[in-house]
Parts: structure tokens; C-alpha cells; sequence
């Protein structure tokens, strides 16, 4: 472990850093089908919700679809996407994020299709995504420096697991002149302490191990640029 020399968890836990926010409600499981449940959870973001199916949705990573077109490597995402209200859709390992288009929509009416969609894909047998499926994982390669290695490395074991237990996550997007680079994923995306997320949490920590890291910055998809761009005119 590149970190085993310090001692992070006694000065202050990563998540004692961030606001403090209202008890989530408790999970709720609800049956979709004979032999199959499906648990909902709130997240920090009123417009989106965590749905666990309780079997493997992507083994050891995430994805983000946030228009109809990006899923087009999905054929789950491409179901969600046909539910009037499903503004995007995030794949976990074992979970589903659902963010709605407005605080408009009632939840209720959503869950009922949602849940749906979710019982009858996984009764299908399909991938959940196909082989020209994009990566977007901060996994190592040759051409990172010790610096971009150890972000990575503190990205990985210790801030995207927090993030996704509120049906998020963080993606390593780059490193240059001392900001690293980051894209915000699921329930993180619109939520409204995002920013707060960023720079009391995951900066602090990668400041506190990483010397060389001088600040983080949220990156945005191309897509994402029109997305704003159209909700302001």
C-alpha cells in the first residue's frame, strides 16, 4: 500500500468531513417478482434513487448513461430510458441509480415501471452492457507517473467506495499543473453539496497524502455542456 505510513483515520475519517447531512430513510425492500426483491434507498440527492436488485449489476465497476443515445451499449439503461421522468441512469456493482427530471415528479409513480424494467431485464438473461461498452474506470496504466499512480490508487480504495454507498461515484478524468481532474457520477451529478463534496472531502484527503495535488476541480462531458446549456435559455 502506498499509504500504509500514515495515519488518516486518526486525525479525522473522510466522511466526518463533509456537511453534516439528514439521516437517509432506511432501505425498503419491495418485491418485483417470485424470487426476486428489489431494495430501494434515498440518496443525498432528492432527485435521484439507489435501487439494489441484490444480484451483480456491474462486477467491478461503474457506468453512467446520461441521455437515451449514450446507452446505446445497454439494453437495461435502454429499458429505464423508456420511462417518462428517467432523466439518466448509473450502473454500480450491485446497484442502479435513477435520477428524475424534476423534484416535480413523485417517486411513487416512478418505482412502480422502474421496478419493472429492473425484474424484467434481469429475467431476460441479456448483458447488462455489450462488449463495445466504453471503459470509464481509473484503472492504472504505463504511461502514469508515482504522482497520477498514488491519486488513483487513494481514488480507488478509498473515496469512490464512500461515494457509491450514496449511489454515486468519481471518475479520474486527469493531473495537470498540481488540479486533479475529476467527473462526478449518478446521484453526484445534479446534487446540490457536490461542491462541497469535492472540496472539503476529496480534496482534503488527496492533500493530506499527495503534497504534489493543489486542488480538484469538477470536469463535465460534452454532452453535459449542451444538457446545461439548454436548461438556461
Amino acid at each position: 500500500m502506498l499509504f500504509k505510513d500514515h495515519n488518516w483515520t486518526a486525525r479525522q475519517p473522510f466522511h466526518q468531513l463533509l456537511p453534516k447531512k439528514p439521516a437517509l430513510a432506511p432501505a425498503v425492500w419491495h418485491r418485483a417478482a417470485r424470487g426476486m426483491f428489489i431494495q430501494t434507498q434515498d440518496t443525498p440527492n432528492p432527485n435521484s434513487l439507489k435501487f439494489i436488485p441484490g444480484r451483480e449489476v456491474l462486477e467491478s465497476r461503474t457506468m453512467e448513461f446520461s441521455t437515451p443515445a449514450a446507452a446505446f451499449c445497454s439494453p437495461l439503461a435502454r429499458q429505464l430510458f423508456r420511462i417518462e421522468g428517467v432523466k439518466s441512469v448509473f450502473f454500480g456493482p450491485d446497484f442502479i441509480t435513477i435520477t428524475k427530471e424534476s423534484e416535480d415528479l413523485d417517486w411513487n409513480l416512478l418505482k412502480p415501471d422502474i421496478y419493472a424494467a429492473i425484474m424484467d431485464f434481469f429475467a431476460s438473461g441479456l448483458p447488462v452492457v455489450t462488449d463495445e461498452a466504453p471503459r470509464t474506470d481509473t484503472a492504472a496504466s504505463e504511461e502514469d507517473d508515482e504522482v497520477v499512480l498514488m491519486i488513483k490508487e487513494l481514488l480507488d480504495t478509498r473515496i469512490r467506495p464512500t461515494v457509491q454507498e450514496d449511489g454515486g461515484d468519481v471518475i479520474y478524468k486527469g493531473f495537470e499543473d498540481g488540479i486533479v481532474q475529476l467527473k462526478l457520477q449518478g446521484s453526484c451529478t445534479s446534487c446540490p453539496s457536490s461542491i462541497i463534496t469535492l472540496k472539503n472531502g476529496i480534496q482534503n484527503m488527496l492533500q493530506f497524502y499527495i503534497p504534489e495535488v493543489e486542488g480538484v476541480e469538477q470536469v463535465v462531458d460534452d454532452d453535459d455542456d449542451v444538457e446545461k446549456e439548454a436548461n438556461s435559455t
